[in-house]
């Protein structure tokens, strides 16, 4: 497995492959040696929790050796069935082109192609293709394809509850089986008349051969899945928790049976059965897994609420009317009709109807949006009253439902820093707990009283049963899991899986001010003009030059122009200087828009502005000054309101420890004037882009992991040098890209929710480590006998099996308790008020 100096090609080939088999922390460890000794596989992750392996290959072709290894290892990657409907077929060389072109894709297993019913029934590997793909190799091929019914293509959910319904089945037939066994033997043991009753009716040695007939049933039944598994893996030299079962309950089942049938061969003072302990010992570990399956399938709850979000069929226009189509069909740039009430199939743009949309199980914004033509929408959001006709943008994978999902898969597959400790232990644990129960037997043998046969081998079941690795594998990635998956329903994406640890440690929050700390959405609120010049003329070069600019100070002065109503003039040549302004030629003069560092270099006087710029400055407006021809010709302020979760969330970080910081291009004083007014002490103020990474250096003091959060592509260099870079939802796509954390949410609320998130799952999961470590350590000697010579206790392989199921329900059932994480700070409404063209022309 290649670390991080092993950097991926543009052109690697990504993976996730569902697994068969994999029980306990040590099928994590023998999954993982066996995947890394392949051939170019890196970034690898293997989650016990979802029974996954994440993985990029550098060839597709790796595959078949990946999935060799897996079955060599004994831990199959899952495979599905898709049936197709295909058209175009003629005649004998179609199947053959048609079979031909699906067993090319790498993951396909198995191709049958029925020209008779015009169908092909593919078996696949889950994770390695997908059924869309599948149908369009054949499409490509010429043989129009379409998917006639998944066949088991199911989410985990879907298939955690397939699974837990066998498990039950399972468990009652077993509970059925083994209640006679537990009935005859420990009723006799208990009770001295059932005793007496079993002895004078069919006879103690009658009730033996049953006990046997019953527990040999339940093995064989019920029971068969931990020797078929197991007892492989133990001739491997690989044992997993199936060995330790297998181990202990055969070795009861089988010293039983001889005392049964062979009683010559056993001293008189041993010649005892342990049919129960087996039988009950499997019934308990059943109910754990049962159990447990039920729990791992709402792990993967979130996950399950974000598909649920995707529109199955789309209203596609075509001339005068329209027809439902798979959603998977549609293409950029076709019509969608979208009928009052409906979720909007796909991200989409506006270009018949007006309304509001809630957009809040994207967002998490309560309040729906106003909507108009030209205006985009999201998939998977809910159109009001109106009917609208939309034109979609981006379909399929690239839609922003679709990255979310992504998103939140890779976080739930993350392998923390934390793991590498549970990682070290598990690769030794159960040839460990093998080896303890060797030498409790014989300790037992060599000092342990009569009858130390007895003894030996109630021990030595108890400690393989006992122990639980299990508890230690899924103790961090359920917790995980969980815990994204909750973030996700608060609007926090953990875009890289280690940022949930990282965040948990900050001591500091950086914030940039604009559209961060601001709305983002700044109004022209003073315009000061030189004499000599024209205040519309001047208005009107102003907003025709930032017309073409995407900075939001830019947006407010273009906007002021058009509210004004004055003709803008034709600009050229012009040019953005980040940090500084912008240049242009309106008509044939050259004009200068940008903060006094552009003036200063540009060597022009500020005149009676320059004494101007303070006060306003202090009023938390932010200036800029418009030259003409060389000659400082206008002042202009703008104002930036500040969100209004932003003062709660500064309050609420500090709360939590945390120091916050403000860094900003701003002059000083005006930066000053906001962080007063959200309660922000520490300013760093007149920062170019570059210079954001230097001030966060400085920050840095005694070690302190730092936060930054920001929205632009200023930001960028900030968020990916931070120890965790945290993206407003509603910035640019560079700045969430760079990020290793995204809020949907454009509030700063959603800063302290995500440290809370963090924070929670964290102590989950050493809550959760705590309890499967210190169980082990405490448990396994007790089963080996650690309390007989002090108090004459020997613990039953009935209450060690009893014990071990319950480790793993707990710490399941304890991460679990992370989807009730409430909002540590609720996200307000997030809506600025409307301010008119023509308000924002009087405050000019």
């Amino acid at each position: 497995m290649s670390g991080p100096e092993n950097a991926l090609q543009e052109d690697a080939y990504p993976l996730r492959l569902s697994l068969e088999g994999m029980s306990c922390a040590s099928c994590v460890g023998r999954v993982e040696r066996a995947l890394a000794a392949q051939d170019g596989v890196h970034d690898l992750s293997v989650n016990l929790a979802s029974e996954s392996a994440s993985m990029a290959l550098d060839r597709p072709d790796r595959l078949t050796a990946v999935l060799d290894s897996l079955d060599a290892a004994g831990y199959p990657a899952r495979t599905a069935r898709l049936r197709l409907e295909i058209g175009s077929m003629s005649c004998a060389s179609c199947v053959g082109r048609v079979d031909k072109a699906l067993a090319a894709l790498p993951g396909v297993t198995g191709v049958t192609v029925n020209l008779a019913s015009e169908s092909a029934v593919v078996d696949y590997v889950e994770g390695a293709v997908t059924p869309a793909e599948i149908a369009n190799a054949a499409t490509a091929a010429g043989y129009p394809a379409t998917i006639a019914q998944s066949g088991g293509a199911e989410g985990q959910g879907a298939r955690k509850a397939a699974e837990a319904d066998d498990l039950k089945r399972r468990t009652l037939i077993a509970a059925a089986l083994a209640l006679p066994v537990f009935l005859l033997e420990m009723g006799a043991h208990l009770v001295p008349a059932v005793h007496m009753a079993i002895e004078r009716s069919i006879g103690m040695q009658t009730s033996w051969i049953l006990q046997f007939l019953l527990t040999s049933l339940l093995l064989a039944g019920p029971g068969r899945s931990f020797f078929a598994r197991g007892l492989p893996a133990l001739l491997k030299g690989a044992p997993d928790m199936n060995s330790l079962v297998a181990l202990g309950t055969g070795a009861a089942w089988t010293y039983s049976t001889i005392a049964t049938f062979l009683p010559g061969l056993l001293p008189a003072g041993v010649r005892a059965v342990y049919f129960e302990a087996a039988a009950v010992i499997v019934v308990l570990i059943l109910i754990g897994r049962w159990l447990e399956a039920r729990a791992k399938g709402r792990t993967g709850a979130a996950i399950e609420a974000l598909m649920g979000l995707q529109v199955p069929t789309a209203r596609l226009v075509e001339g005068e009317g329209a027809r439902d189509v798979p959603v998977e069909t549609l293409a950029v740039g076709d019509l969608i009709l979208v009928r009052p009430g409906e979720r909007i199939p796909t991200d989409a743009e506006i270009v018949e109807g007006s309304g509001r949309v809630d957009e809040s199980m994207i967002t998490g914004e309560p309040v729906p949006e106003s909507k108009a033509a030209g205006d985009p929408v999201t998939g998977g959001t809910v159109n009001g009253t109106s009917s609208l006709t939309v034109r979609a943008t981006r379909v399929g994978a690239d839609t922003v439902l679709a990255q979310i999902v992504r998103m939140v898969e890779t976080a739930q597959g993350a392998r923390l820093p934390i793991q590498g400790l549970v990682d070290k232990v598990t690769l030794w644990f159960v040839p460990a707990v093998i080896g303890a129960a060797v030498l409790t037997v014989l300790v037992w043998l060599i000092f342990g009283p009569s009858p130390a046969l007895t003894m030996a081998l109630v021990a030595g079941v108890s400690v393989l049963i006992i122990a639980c690795p299990c508890a230690m594998g899924l103790a961090t990635p359920t917790s995980i899991m969980v815990g994204t998956g909750r973030a996700a329903e608060l609007g926090v994406l953990f875009g890289k899986g280690d940022a949930l640890q990282a965040l948990s440690g900050v001591g500091i929050a950086a914030f940039d001010k604009t559209g961060t700390i601001t709305e983002g959405r700044p109004v022209l609120t003073d315009m000061m003009v030189a004499d000599g010049f024209d205040r519309d003329t001047l208005l009107a070069m102003a907003g025709a030059v930032e017309a073409r600019s995407e900075h939001p100070l830019a947006h407010a002065i273009a906007e002021a122009a058009e509210g004004a109503g004055v003709a803008l003039p034709p600009v050229t040549d012009f040019r953005s200087d980040t940090g500084f302004g912008v240049a242009a030629t309106v008509g044939d003069q050259p004009v200068l828009i940008g903060a006094r560092r552009l003036m200063e270099r540009e060597k022009i006087d500020l005149g009676p502005f320059a004494d101007e710029e303070a006060s306003l400055a202090a009023r938390g407006r932010s200036v800029l000054f418009l030259a003409v021809d060389g000659r400082a010709a206008a002042l202009l302020a703008v104002s930036d309101p500040v969100k209004p979760g932003a003062r709660g969330a500064v309050a609420a970080l500090k709360a939590r420890g945390i120091d916050v910081a403000l860094i900003t291009g701003d002059r000083k004083a005006t930066a000053d004037a906001i962080a007063a007014e959200v309660g922000i002490d520490h300013v760093v103020a007149d920062v170019l882009p570059d210079g954001k990474v230097t001030a966060l250096d400085d920050l840095r003091t005694g070690g302190r992991s730092l936060a930054f959060v920001g929205d632009g592509i200023n930001d960028a260099p900030a968020l990916a040098h931070a120890d965790v870079g945290i993206a407003i939802g509603t910035g640019t796509d560079i700045a969430i890209e760079a990020a290793d954390v995204v809020l949907m949410s454009g509030d700063p609320a959603g800063v302290v929710n995500a440290v809370e998130v963090s924070r929670r799952t964290m102590s989950n999961i050493r809550q959760n480590l705590l309890w499967a470590f210190g169980y082990n350590v405490a448990l396994i000697p007790v089963a080996a006998g650690l309390l007989y010579p002090a108090f004459g206790i020997l613990l039953s392989p009935v209450f060690a099996a009893g014990a071990m199921a319950l480790s793993s329900v707990s710490v399941l059932t304890n991460a679990l308790r992370l989807r009730r994480i409430r909002p540590a700070l609720d996200v307000p409404d997030g809506t600025a008020p409307a301010t008119s063209h023509a308000l924002r022309a009087q405050e000019v």
